[in-house]
């Protein structure tokens, strides 16, 4: 046999050759599918915007071609922009044509300077809410404007003035072109409900054709697109105006924020939905900059990221940034070749497109999102703005009531009194400033004078006005004969308030775990610290299990209420988990679990009787437990946790306290466990042995009950059916710190190293013991 492989491979073509091949054979047929997209919209858009028709078609071209190929976002697709109709259309009413097509370079030439400053990403931190709500002012506004046209009318300058003569155009029709007005904009909306093979062509397309076609077979009289017989004699098009240089310096910065806003958002918006490579966003600046500055040189429409085409690209199968340049050079064609055909499209027809589009602009599902957030409020206030007033000043009435919506949640602060028989709880939440004064003077001048107080402060932000408030509150009360006691969370703003002096720089605070989360003595042997406290108010805090009680009803209840609520009638826990009493052992805390996530049987040195006593009744607890989980709740793990220092180890080892019968008899069943570390080889915590006797005991101890465990016919069965798993586990008290025991190492090794087997397997994983 002869082997051609090192022939075939002389004469292939190289790696790099085939792979753009490959990618060619999903560019060519997505950048058509974006063609036949762009052609009406781009039609559609020049119309609306009041610029010359052919306008419209050279943004495309440049738009796919410059921004395609000199931009950072490879498969985001550019041209003439919905977004941008409203601003192009009030450039060109104040400014003319000639001086918006010089607007739109300088425009350019400052996306270029922005993208080559390298602050792209500056301009994502504008609100969603304001981005949002210009596109849907600007949507609207072309609803506004386009329908007059699809009944037959003129639109008005003004979007209110088109708004107030709509009934009357409804009211009476103008025959031909409201026909063909509403059958494009039922057919668009209508595409989407069609069967897949025939949605492969494009809604606009589609409506467009059909539109036109029922124009001229039917010989409806309607005003149609007027496109110049020299399109491709392009000449110099842009002129600098006479006058009004700083009116013309606004419209150049606001083209050129809008525009880059709308590209860095679409760009942002493609990245999520491929894999491939991810937008240099400074780049795409400096790609769009450039197209502008081309469009606007040949008499084309501003041009930015356009999601619409965008995602259209990447939904056709397009893999990179050849697809978007192939889309310009098929319209170059186009309106080379069939310039003609052009001039049979009737403007109703477009209009309808445009309503359509515009409508779009106003997102329900954005508006849902956006009232979530409660950022709803900010895009009505700019939506009406760039309906009533102009795009700029919507925008910027917008930017103010974001700022003022986001200064109130960051001094707003909520403060009630609550009274529980004769003692009062003030509770503050948020930031305490000067502007809530009125209401905490209020709420304090509601509670008796010589009454016992409780300050509750969850503050984010104290001032010094507030906290003067408060401290000269405090010395009142009390010297009135009431008494303050302070229950501060988080950052002590408060905590020497009496002193007058204000914890304000969070170094200077000591650090304490919060309280959901340390041992409450802990936290109130911290609060405590404070001398100026008398017995009495020491008294009245309660024991630290009292007052732990009283503060899960206040903060903890609520929250965990859902969950037991679900878990009221039933429980389905994942693990047993067997440890020892120590109270020091916090088998949530050290396990992030919660409520129904663990069986927990605790007992003196986390020992498991064998099963003979268990079985004659002698000590019958334990198993009672272990097949109660296994047999009834169908665990899938068990757990043994020791610990380092454990007095039941220790007793072991030195004998049992005098006086304590039941403990010494008790601790027989660990006499395995310390015979098995006389004969088994001492075991590792990570890199090291324990330094402590008693410790490596407590090592040695968990595998012994490991291994009892096994002697449980319930356990013994479900293991062999791969239904449960056995884990030994170790925690260090001092360092805080969770180690499971590796079969293969023969070590305890941290929990971080730990290999997460498949449900019901416990092949491959070295954490099983066997």
């Amino acid at each position: 046999m002869i082997d051609n492989s090192a022939q075939e491979r002389e004469h292939a073509p190289p790696r790099s050759w085939r792979s753009a091949l490959d990618n060619l054979r999903h560019d060519v047929p997505a950048s058509l599918v974006v063609f036949l997209v762009a052609i009406p919209l781009s039609l559609g858009i020049a119309l609306a915007s009041g610029a010359p028709i052919v306008a419209g078609l050279i943004a495309a071209i440049v738009g796919g071609v410059v921004a395609g190929a000199l931009g950072g976002a490879p498969l985001q697709v550019s041209g003439p922009a919905a977004g941008l109709t409203v601003i192009v259309a009030e450039t060109i009413n104040e400014f003319g044509w000639a001086a918006t097509c010089a607007i739109t370079v300088l425009a350019g030439a400052l996306q270029i300077l922005l993208g080559l400053s390298r602050i792209a990403r500056a301009a994502l931190a504008l609100s969603p809410a304001i981005v949002h709500g210009m596109l849907a002012g600007i949507g609207v506004t072309i609803v506004l404007s386009q329908l007059p046209i699809v009944f037959g009318g003129t639109a008005q300058s003004s979007p209110v003035d088109n708004l107030l003569g709509l009934p009357a155009l409804v009211l009476d029709p103008h025959g031909a072109a409201t026909l063909i007005g509403l059958v494009t904009l039922g057919i668009m909306l209508a595409w989407g409900k069609l069967p897949a093979a025939v949605r492969k062509v494009p809604g606009p397309l589609a409506a467009i054709l059909i539109a036109t076609v029922l124009a001229l077979v039917a010989g409806l009289n309607v005003s149609r697109v007027d496109v110049p017989d020299n399109v491709l004699d392009l000449g110099f098009v842009p002129e600098f105006p006479d006058a009004g240089w700083f009116d013309f310096g606004v419209a150049v910065v606001t083209i050129g924020l809008v525009t880059s806003v709308a590209t860095l958002l679409s760009a942002v918006a493609v990245d999520k939905m491929h894999t491939g490579p991810r937008a240099n966003l400074n780049r795409e600046l400096v790609g769009q900059g450039a197209a502008n500055m081309v469009s606007g040189t040949f008499g084309g429409l501003p041009v930015a990221g356009v999601i619409v085409r965008s995602s259209t690209n990447v939904q056709s199968g397009a893999r990179t940034r050849v697809s978007a340049i192939l889309h310009g050079l098929w319209i170059l064609l186009f309106v080379a070749v069939l310039a003609g055909p052009l001039r049979n499209i009737p403007l109703a027809a477009l209009a309808a497109l445009l309503v359509h589009v515009g409508a779009k602009l106003v997102n329900p599902a954005q508006i849902r999102e956006l009232r979530r957030h409660g950022d709803l409020p900010v895009y009505l206030i700019t939506l009406l703005g760039v309906v009533t007033i102009d795009l700029l000043t919507g925008v910027l009435i917008g930017i103010a009531a974001s700022a003022l919506i986001m200064l109130r949640r960051l001094l707003w602060s909520g403060i009630h009194v609550e009274r529980d028989g004769d003692k009062w709880r003030v509770v503050v939440e948020g930031a305490l400033s000067s502007l809530s004064i009125p209401r905490l003077t209020s709420v304090l001048g509601t509670i008796p004078r010589g009454a016992t107080v409780t300050l509750e402060l969850v503050v984010d932000y104290l001032d010094h006005a507030a906290f003067e408030t408060l401290s000269e509150w405090q010395h009142s009360h009390e010297e009135a004969g009431g008494q303050v006691i302070v229950d501060e969370i988080g950052h002590p703003w408060f905590e020497r308030g009496k002193a007058g002096e204000p914890t304000v720089h969070k170094a200077k605070a000591q650090r304490i775990a919060p309280r959901w989360f340390a041992p409450w003595s802990e936290w109130q042997r911290a609060q405590q610290a404070d001398p100026v406290e008398v017995p009495q108010q020491r008294q009245a805090r309660g024991s630290s299990m009292r007052r732990g009680m009283r503060e899960f009803e206040r903060r903890t209840s609520q929250l965990v209420r859902p969950i037991l609520g679900k878990l009221a009638d039933r429980q389905n826990p994942e693990t047993l988990f067997i440890t020892c009493g120590d109270a020091r052992i916090v088998p949530n805390l050290i396990t992030s679990s919660g409520p129904g996530d663990l069986f927990t049987v605790r007992n003196i040195g986390n020992l498991v009787p064998d099963h003979a006593t268990c079985a004659d009744g002698s000590d019958a607890s334990i198993g009672a437990a272990v097949e109660y989980a296994v047999g009834v709740l169908k665990v899938r793990e068990i757990v043994v946790c020791g610990h380092s220092s454990c007095g039941a180890m220790k007793a072991l080892l030195n004998g049992a306290p005098e006086g304590a019968p039941a403990l010494k008899s008790w601790l027989k069943h660990a006499e395995p466990s310390l015979a098995r570390s006389e004969t088994h080889a001492p075991i590792r915590v990570g890199d090291s042995l324990p330094a402590s006797e008693a410790d490596q005991l407590a090592l040695h101890n968990v595998l012994q009950q490991l291994d009892r465990l096994r002697e449980y016919p319930v356990i013994a069965a479900a293991e062999a059916r791969g239904e449960v798993d056995l884990v030994g586990m170790y925690f260090e008290v001092g360092a805080a710190k969770v180690h499971l025991y590796n079969a293969e190492a023969g070590a305890f090794v941290s929990a971080t190293d730990e290999v997460v087997p498949e449900r019901g397997t416990a092949e491959g994983n070295p954490m099983v013991t066997r």
